[in-house]
């Protein structure tokens, strides 16, 4: 029992974040999911808690309360975190509007949901950690890019790089990735394109979740990666 890997996934009812859960539960791991849709997070964890111990918390990573609620969790279940992904994450008013047309309201929400939650849940989380635990935070080809009509969205995941960046430094005990998956065939994929086809974007499970699994199995240095790069050293 021991040697049972933990990890904590925010936005993990869906998408990318399902996709690496369920990947994760075959193989042992016991798992924290979060949610906004508790339809759609009670339908995650029954398929989960097939394969193993599965906490399932329905919530806004933006609510303070929902974090603690989610540190007093892992410390009633006296586990140490291996695994740290912050997928949970906003685009915005939709159809994403120019960055001056952009609702003031809007913004606080993508760069709170984005960034500043990330960072408060790693405060709340970080006396759980394992040493050299994996801290994930899921990014974007707009963070490293200036795409018209996704300021909001861009300039958050480029300043979620950033602190992924500075973490490292101060915290080199762990390592801290930003993760860029690339496009992949998501709700929120379709959502950022709304009439469009997406069916040429590969599903989370084609290319993301092997670039994934080879950043922590092989224990990278901390930085920012993409499934690209990633894919090329498969190769």
């Amino acid at each position: 029992m021991e040697n049972i890997k933990t990890a904590v996934i925010t936005g993990g009812s869906e998408g990318l974040g399902f996709v690496l859960a369920k990947h994760l539960s075959t193989r042992g791991w016991n798992i924290l999911i979060n949610g906004r849709n508790a339809n759609t997070l009670f339908n995650a964890k029954k398929e989960l808690q097939k394969f193993t111990n599965v906490i399932a918390l329905s919530g806004d990573v933006r609510d303070e309360v929902h974090l603690i609620e989610i540190a007093e969790a892992i410390n009633n279940k006296n586990w140490k975190i291996n695994l740290l992904v912050n997928n949970a994450s906003t685009l915005g008013a939709l159809p994403m509007p120019r960055l001056l047309d952009h609702p003031v309201e809007e913004l606080h929400r993508v760069f709170h949901t984005n960034i500043i939650a990330p960072v408060s849940l790693l405060q709340k989380l970080n006396p759980f950690l394992a040493s050299g635990a994996a801290i994930v935070n899921i990014s974007s080809d707009a963070g490293a890019e200036a795409y018209e009509n996704w300021g909001a969205y861009g300039s958050s995941k480029a300043g979620l790089d950033h602190l992924t960046a500075i973490l490292a430094k101060e915290y080199p005990v762990h390592h801290f990735y930003a993760f860029d998956p690339g496009d992949m065939r998501t709700r929120m994929h379709q959502d950022a394109f709304p009439g469009e086809n997406i069916s040429d974007r590969p599903l989370p499970e084609e290319k993301a979740l092997p670039a994934f699994m080879q950043l922590i199995e092989t224990n990278y240095p901390s930085g920012r990666y993409t499934t690209s790069i990633l894919k090329e050293e498969l190769i």
